[in-house]
């Protein structure tokens, strides 16, 4: 798939039970923390207007926005609408765009305001790449796709009046899933190395979910000097959701092996309610956006090599 084609809408108004989500994660340039921005669809069909009608977090159209500083408790502002104030792209069109209130997602641009308890939030932000892919593409169950992968941002954010400026602003990426229900387990990573100039070098992302009968999703995709490396068979070394840590090999059928440690402890450990799509209940997923990752790469016939960021990756978890 091309980059434009990876945003296209999926779901339709009809849908009773889907989510879909567009969202942005980047560490600032300067270091000073990071930001997560999601634009979520949820139940579109569903009667009484969509969503989960009746439940304080089931409004069908819903913007969230985390910040999370390199000292200190992450920050999360979360404001939903009714359906009636969407504006979408059709679905399968490119260019995509999806609009709510002074909210809007683009193929190449976002901007947002929120106003959520006493704090104003506001944001204008470009993002370019060269770097796109799709982790996985399963029908009408779902997808995780990513149509920016080293992405660079430019613009501006502004928080109760602390702005944030620069071009570039971050370095990150700009993804998006869709599924018809959320995962009751799962382990997903995005790193984002850069060179000694501090520009984007090598990408690195991971995913793992459960299956029916005891099976696991397991996948990563690694961009590194021009070339994109695919690692189907990973082996666990060790998961800890408390303190948000994931450890693992991939083997390439090459024969080149790589080994990722993600450490996302500390601080910067954020926990969030999530809405099954079936309005039944809601369950806890951690996110570190300020994470450290460190890989090993060894290809046959070549020097061992070790790929660092402190902050530079995200580390997400859910379920036990």
């Amino acid at each position: 798939m091309t980059e434009r084609s990876l945003n296209r809408v999926y779901s339709s108004r009809a849908m009773r039970r889907r989510y879909e989500v567009w969202f942005l994660r980047f560490q600032l340039a300067d270091g000073r923390g990071a930001w997560w921005f999601r634009y979520l669809l949820m139940n579109l069909g569903r009667e009484g207007g969509g969503g989960c009608p009746g439940h304080r977090q089931g409004l069908p159209v819903q913007v969230w926005a985390t910040w999370f500083p390199r000292q200190g408790t992450p920050q999360s502002y979360i404001q939903g609408f009714r359906q009636d104030d969407l504006s979408l792209s059709d679905r399968g069109a490119s260019p995509f765009y999806l609009e709510v209130g002074e909210n809007r997602i683009g193929e190449e641009m976002c901007r947002g305001q929120l106003s959520v308890n006493g704090h104003r939030l506001t944001w204008e932000l470009h993002y370019r790449s060269t770097v796109h892919t799709t982790m996985t593409e399963v029908g009408w169950i779902g997808f995780s796709r990513t149509p920016h992968s080293d992405a660079i941002f430019s613009g501006t954010i502004t928080l109760d009046g602390h702005t944030f400026a620069g071009d570039p602003l971050g370095f990150g990426l700009q993804g998006h899933n869709c599924g018809f229900r959320h995962r009751h387990l799962w382990n997903w990573t995005h790193c984002l190395f850069t060179d000694e100039h501090g520009r984007p070098m090598s990408t690195f992302e991971a995913l793992e979910y459960e299956m029916p009968l005891g099976l696991r999703f397991r996948k990563a995709l690694l961009w590194h000097r021009g070339e994109l490396h695919t690692f189907r068979k990973l082996r666990a070394i060790a998961r800890d959701r408390h303190h948000l840590q994931w450890a693992f090999t991939g083997l390439e059928p090459d024969g080149s092996v790589v080994t990722a440690i993600i450490d996302g402890r500390g601080p910067s450990i954020h926990r969030l309610p999530y809405l099954r799509t079936d309005c039944s209940s809601t369950f806890e997923v951690a996110n570190n956006s300020l994470a450290r990752a460190t890989l090993y790469i060894h290809r046959p016939g070549e020097p061992l090599e070790q790929l660092t960021t402190d902050g530079g990756a995200v580390l997400e978890m859910a379920g036990d």
